[in-house]
């Protein structure tokens, strides 16, 4: 039995999204190729607020995080962590021999702008990295005040990854000055994992050119210019399947729900989340930092086992998401992004709430 995911990603996809993926083959250097990338990336440009070009990558959202920090970084980069996915960013530097400091919030707590401020002053560093949405945790981390920090020190690139909130919640990339802009399909897009994408300023790419050894096929500068010299191609075939899935969930997004409007949704979901697991249990992330795209739930409930809770919900059709890493039994995760409806949420919490009153 397949079961109805509410879980961290990959999320549920429209039925049209998936029939788009299944659209017959076309050659990737065609005409009709060149059109549906340039559809694409005009459309992702709306959706991340911004005139900076944009890159697909045929990879998860972590191929172009490494991709950026290694393209990037001519001095050395440090990485704020608020969870495991932003320890995944340090990994991923010292992996590819890269100079980095690592400083990581306890978890549940934010990366506040004071803390990168003391830090990008020393003048070490040309490269720092935000996670915007932590989905181990549930943190969402405070962009625009981390924007002011970051507009102090314009030498150095800013690295946002916003894998699990673009499109679920407003990042105004342009506005913000953020340099590289990550997100992937299967996460607030709702469209089958397997690509991922981001936004990279002039800025960026000029000082990818500091850097000697920026890899090969995740290398931003070489895409980039690939894509300026063949406007709306790619050196590698790049997974058509999911260009066609998001030409069609561009769509939806932009002109059918609108992206307020998404915006405003995915905010009235999270309320509706918190509210219900302060009402059974607790929020992990701190308060004012939760994020709008999942919730993390603090297993206050000693007795309640979310090993068993999981199980329940699974024999009802629905999937839930125990907590990550050393969290594991400690919390457990709801999403609620993509095209998750409110009733549908709705209807799962009260799901829950049946089961949880069984255990």
């Amino acid at each position: 039995m397949r079961k109805k995911l509410f879980i961290p990603g990959p999320t549920e996809c429209r039925q049209e999204v998936l029939d788009a993926m299944s659209t017959p083959m076309i050659g990737h250097r065609t005409k009709d190729a060149t059109a549906l990338q340039q559809r694409v990336s005009e459309k992702l440009q709306k959706v991340f607020h911004t005139n900076n070009n944009i890159l697909l990558s045929t990879t998860s959202g972590t191929g172009l995080m490494e991709g950026s920090i290694r393209s990037l970084t001519a001095k050395r980069a440090i990485v704020f962590s608020v969870g495991a996915f932003g320890n995944r960013w340090a990994q991923l530097a010292k992996s590819n021999n890269i100079p980095v400091d690592h400083v990581e919030a306890e978890w549940g707590q934010p990366t506040l702008p004071e803390i990168v401020d003391e830090y990008l002053s020393t003048g070490k560093y040309d490269v720092f990295t935000i996670t915007h949405n932590e989905t181990s945790t549930g943190v969402m981390n405070p962009i625009e005040e981390i924007a002011k920090v970051s507009a102090k020190y314009p030498n150095v690139m800013w690295l946002l990854d916003a894998v699990s909130s673009l499109a679920g919640a407003k990042i105004e990339v342009d506005k913000l000055g953020i340099d590289v802009c990550i997100t992937s399909t299967q996460k607030a897009l709702g469209v089958p994992p397997g690509m991922a994408i981001c936004s990279v300023s002039q800025k960026a790419l000029d000082h990818a050119k500091k850097v000697e050894f920026r890899g090969t096929y995740l290398d931003l500068l070489e895409l980039n210019k690939y894509v300026e010299k063949k406007p709306y191609q790619y050196p590698s075939t790049p997974s058509v399947s999911h260009m066609y899935a998001l030409d069609t969930q561009l769509d939806y997004i932009l002109n059918a729900e609108g992206l307020e409007n998404r915006y405003a949704r995915h905010k009235e979901m999270a309320e509706i989340t918190r509210a219900w697991a302060k009402k059974h249990f607790n929020t992990f992330a701190a308060e004012g930092y939760e994020s709008l795209t999942l919730t993390n739930v603090d297993n206050t409930e000693k007795n309640v086992s979310v090993a068993d809770l999981i199980k329940a919900v699974g024999a009802r059709g629905y999937a839930l998401a125990n907590g990550y890493g050393n969290m594991k039994q400690k919390t457990f995760r709801i999403a609620h992004m993509a095209d998750t409806s409110v009733a549908e949420l709705k209807e799962y919490l009260n799901i829950l709430e049946e089961e949880i009153a069984k255990l």
